[in-house]
């Protein structure tokens, strides 16, 4: 039997169950935001149960396969060489794994606060002996380059006693097969793999990706009582060595790893750095202490504390946040990868996911966020490209990126549930620009950083707007503009139902987060300072008629409505509806409704039916009043009425086929004060954890989730603003939620601490030369001074 148990601290597990490894594979990863390993058992190859994996970030590499008789070109995360393996028996017995032996106890505990994998497993001998093995595993989050392997065997009984057999490797005879559904896909990205000797206890590994060509080099340092002796076999660097085993007396091995690649900075050759680190690399206690140290100063600036259930939940969550992107990430060329660098699903690619990753990052680590956004400014001339060969002007993000801002969005994917292979058209969700200019507003408004809005951040929303304004075509019998050919954040709906072409027309999210972008560049460049306003200007050829065209788009996209409520775009309202419970009681699980819908041969385009938030995102990225104004520029009186039946409308017709809709629900309601949101906020806290997505979480953790429910005790329950130099608060009485405490980087200030509890919210700024923090509530407004705490009561 298997049992998983939380606390503050600790993530348990209890038992081993084989169905069970993927999922705890990807919740037991460890990283430091350079690179990351999958918490798999080093005695164990890959294989139907195990998928051990080690990505870093930014490393992909291109390959071209056949499939359906089309020639299909993807670019993954590559897989790196495993340097896990570590398997051992007793002298002439069989390699011990939980799979071929008895296993008589087996718990594994990963350390939240020191970002520690612990396991203890109790191998059965025979003759009533068993052997013991604990090991200690960290990714260091001090040196992003190092991580360690601690493995002490205690001979319990006499049988299990006498000599001891280990064999260590780095492998790198490994591929990308982590998703079923890719493997008629190459997935071999590793050649010329070569292998040595550095020193004495010291085994190295090169090889380079295919068709990226970026070179790797690890190296691996065995220390044990006695020496290794050095076994090389093709495309793996191998150490044996044999210790006596005394009953009672623990027998201790470290196994010390090295990795760099040609992508890495200050070095000449990634092979010979591994080397150099590797050596020089300190004992296991010593890096203990030190990755502790680096994780205490982690968690300090992270602080996020909220009793119970949902908070050993987001301990976990945040674990995983910091460990796919620390401020090691800062120095680094990546985007924000929607599978953190827990496994292969999605290819490991950026998609719209920092638009719930960054308003969290924003308040913590600003210098994150920071590097993040230079990504995309970085692959802006590409952006441009995109946007001329779509015959457009400005900039036109991708769907997935990946190493250098061209689109990946993959043009068929696989229905599992028909076996069939689909045109996909996800690349049309052309509202991926409308989140790049989101986050970049919303990181300059909580950091104050206005040296990268004024220059990287200005550039990137006027290509956006510039992109969105001559995407709008004017429709005289409407009298309004409106944006053809695209998909929503829904994606069940890609076609008008019949239909020879992809797209649809007015989607709600897009024209109204595409106003938004329009009227918030304007609103820059005019306060510009005036000589770096002309400056951008000289640069991208920008004139003032542009202006005047994005200030008339931005009041006239079209906004469809149906029956009284906001239509999801139009011609929605004429989509039959569907029977819900009658699919419901067929197939029990219709959170993909979509693949059900295929295999049926129908198809999702016909139906009222989402996959997920679409419109209702609105009612998450803008607080309700700015939401009004929102509908106001573009003519439109949106009341309390019409957006509670707009929540109404599609809670009843979307089957949250993704972990993002459950927090997008969870948060809407809480702002409408609905009883159900707690049952949404559940869905999202437990997404992964409980892979409700039946089994995706084993391909990779759902970062955008998890970073989402941090923020939805951050500024969700808070009701928290940063705008126009202030913090505007207005909490929102969400019962099982109603006490938090939590800890902001705000515009300089480190350390402010909101503590809420008991229908009042405690407010301290720490000590520093810094200005006042200006809070704003619906009914007051306060300046608490450095060094001081301001406790205010909220109204019932």
């Amino acid at each position: 039997m298997s049992v998983t148990v939380a606390t503050d601290r600790t993530w348990e597990y209890h038992g081993y169950r084989a169905a069970e490894e993927r999922l705890r594979e990807s919740l037991c990863t460890l990283g430091n935001g350079y690179f990351a390993t999958r918490g798999a058992l080093p005695e164990c190859a890959a294989d139907d149960v195990h998928y051990p994996g080690t990505y870093a970030a930014g490393c992909y590499d291109r390959l071209t396969s056949h499939v359906a008789g089309r020639r299909v070109e993807n670019e993954d995360l590559v897989n790196l060489p495993d340097w896990l393996p570590l398997r051992f028996r007793l002298t002439g017995g069989r390699w011990l794994t939980p799979d071929t032996a008895t296993v008589l106890g087996h718990h594994q505990i990963l350390h939240l606060d020191s970002g520690l994998l612990e396991r203890r497993t109790r191998y059965g001998i025979g003759g009533g002996g068993a052997l013991s093995v604990r090991q200690q595993r960290l990714v260091h989050m001090a040196d992003p380059h190092l991580a360690a392997l601690r493995t002490e065997f205690t001979a319990e009984g006499s049988s299990a006693a006498g000599e001891l057999e280990i064999e260590a490797a780095l492998d790198g005879n490994v591929t990308n097969a982590g998703v079923p559904r890719y493997r008629d896909l190459d997935g071999r990205h590793l050649t010329h793999v070569h292998t040595g000797t550095a020193a004495p206890g010291t085994v190295w590994l090169r090889c380079r990706t295919r068709t990226s060509d970026i070179r790797i080099g690890m190296a691996a340092r065995l220390t044990a009582r006695a020496p290794a002796e050095d076994a090389p076999e093709p495309s793996r660097a191998v150490q044996r060595l044999r210790l006596p085993l005394p009953p009672g007396r623990p027998v201790t091995v470290d196994k010390t790893v090295a990795l760099h690649t040609s992508r890495d900075t200050a070095i000449s050759d990634p092979l010979q750095a591994a080397v150099d680190r590797a050596g020089a690399a300190p004992d296991f206690r010593e890096l203990l202490a030190s990755h502790r140290t680096a994780w205490g100063l982690l968690w300090r600036r992270a602080e996020l504390r909220v009793p119970g259930e949902a908070g050993r939940i987001l301990r976990l969550h945040l674990f995983h946040v910091l460990q796919t992107l620390s401020p090691h990430t800062a120095d680094l060329d990546v985007g924000v990868p929607a599978r953190g660098l827990h496994g292969e699903a999605y290819r490991g690619h950026v998609f719209w996911d920092e638009l719930f990753v960054l308003p969290y990052l924003n308040l913590h680590f600003p210098e994150v966020s920071r590097a993040l956004l230079r990504y995309r400014h970085r692959r802006l001339d590409r952006a441009r490209a995109a946007a001329r060969e779509a015959g457009r002007k400005g900039a036109m993000y991708p769907w997935q990126s990946g190493t250098d801002g061209r689109e990946e969005s993959q043009r068929l994917h696989l229905n599992p549930r028909s076996g069939r292979w689909l045109p996909d058209h996800s690349h049309l969700q052309h509202h991926v620009g409308s989140a790049v200019a989101y986050n970049v507003v919303r990181y300059c408004e909580a950091s104050g950083d206005t040296e990268f809005l004024h220059t990287a951040g200005a550039e990137m929303l006027l290509e956006i707007a510039r992109f969105w304004a001559d995407s709008a075509t004017w429709d005289e019998q409407l009298g309004r503009h409106r944006i053809r050919g695209v998909v929503g954040p829904d994606e069940y709906h890609d076609a008008y139902p019949g239909a020879d072409r992809p797209g649809l027309d007015d989607n709600t999210y897009t024209n109204v987060t595409a106003a938004w972008v329009l009227h918030r560049t304007l609103h820059l460049l005019r306060t510009l300072p005036e000589p770096r306003r002309r400056e951008l200007a000289e640069r991208t050829c920008l004139d003032d008629a542009e202006f005047d065209r994005w200030d008339t788009v931005s009041r006239t996209l079209h906004v469809p409505f149906h029956e009284g409520v906001i239509s999801q775009f139009a011609g929605y309202g004429d989509l039959a509806e569907l029977d819900w419970d009658g699919y419901r009681k067929t197939y029990g699980d219709i959170r993909r409704l979509d693949r059900i819908l295929e295999a049926e041969g129908d198809t999702s385009n016909r139906y009222r039916a989402s996959k997920q938030a679409d419109v209702l995102m609105l009612g998450y990225l803008f607080a309700p009043a700015e939401l009004r104004r929102l509908f106001a520029r573009l003519g439109h009186r949106l009341d309390e009425g019409t957006w509670r039946r707009t929540v109404d409308h599609y809670l009843a017709r979307t089957s949250h086929g993704s972990t993002l809709s459950g927090l997008v629900h969870g948060w809407v309601l809480a702002r409408a004060r609905r009883a159900e949101a707690w049952t949404f906020c559940q869905e999202a806290l437990r997404g992964d954890i409980a892979d409700v997505q039946g089994g995706t979480t084993g391909e990779g953790i759902h970062l955008g989730a998890m970073a989402g429910t941090l923020d939805l005790v951050q500024r969700g329950l808070t009701g928290m603003e940063t705008r126009h130099g202030a913090l505007w608060l207005d909490p929102v009485p969400l019962p099982e939620l109603s006490a938090y405490e939590v800890c902001l980087r705000y515009r300089g200030h480190w350390g402010i601490r909101l503590r809420l509890e008991r229908g009042q919210m405690e407010i301290a700024v720490p000590s520093s030369d810094r200005a006042p923090v200006d809070i704003r509530l619906p009914d007051r407004a306060v300046c608490v001074r450095p060094g001081r705490t301001c406790l205010l009561m909220l109204p019932e």
